[in-house]
């Protein structure tokens, strides 16, 4: 189990170095979600992010359509996108801001948007994982990583059931 939470960066603050959608740009990202049955939508510079729970730069979502900005950090587009995905179809709908109250599907949500950075060039897992460290993800067992290779098993049993992984 875990939590997250998301502090506010500072000038200094490791946070600021996690890769933001506008280094890799659109295109590839929103084409990985259309295979998973998601929008994505460009937000302008500076708009409010429609659907984020956090605010500020965190991607946002309503419905089957994930709302993003340049500065929107990736791990947030991909762990926003995996809320909607590990949704069946039906309830995704009735989303708007915040997706799930459930440790299962939350826990789900992290480790298949590990998975799905492996689909994006010059991102994948080790890099998502380390900026999950970065903005302050916690784990019962420290880092992203170790939490992924040894305690992630549940997790992983939820998205193969439902065929997702």
């Amino acid at each position: 189990m875990h939590s997250h939470s998301t502090p506010r960066p500072y000038p200094d603050d490791p946070a600021n170095s996690v890769m933001r959608v506008g280094q890799i740009g659109f295109d590839v990202p929103a084409a990985l979600l259309a295979r998973l049955g998601l929008q994505l939508q460009r937000v302008a510079p500076g708009e409010p992010i429609p659907g984020s729970f956090w605010g500020d730069e965190e991607a946002g979502i309503i419905g089957n359509t994930v709302y993003a900005r340049d500065d929107t950090p990736v791990h947030s587009l991909l762990h926003e996108a995996g809320h909607l995905i590990v949704l069946p179809p039906e309830r995704r709908l009735d989303v708007h801001t915040d997706a799930t109250d459930s440790i299962e599907e939350e826990d789900a949500t992290c480790y298949l948007q590990i998975v799905l950075a492996d689909q994006l060039p010059g991102v994948g897992r080790a890099r998502l994982m380390a900026d999950m460290d970065a903005w302050g993800y916690s784990f019962r067992l420290g880092s992203t990583r170790a939490w992924f290779e040894q305690d992630a098993g549940e997790a992983l049993k939820f998205l193969e059931e439902r065929g997702l992984v």
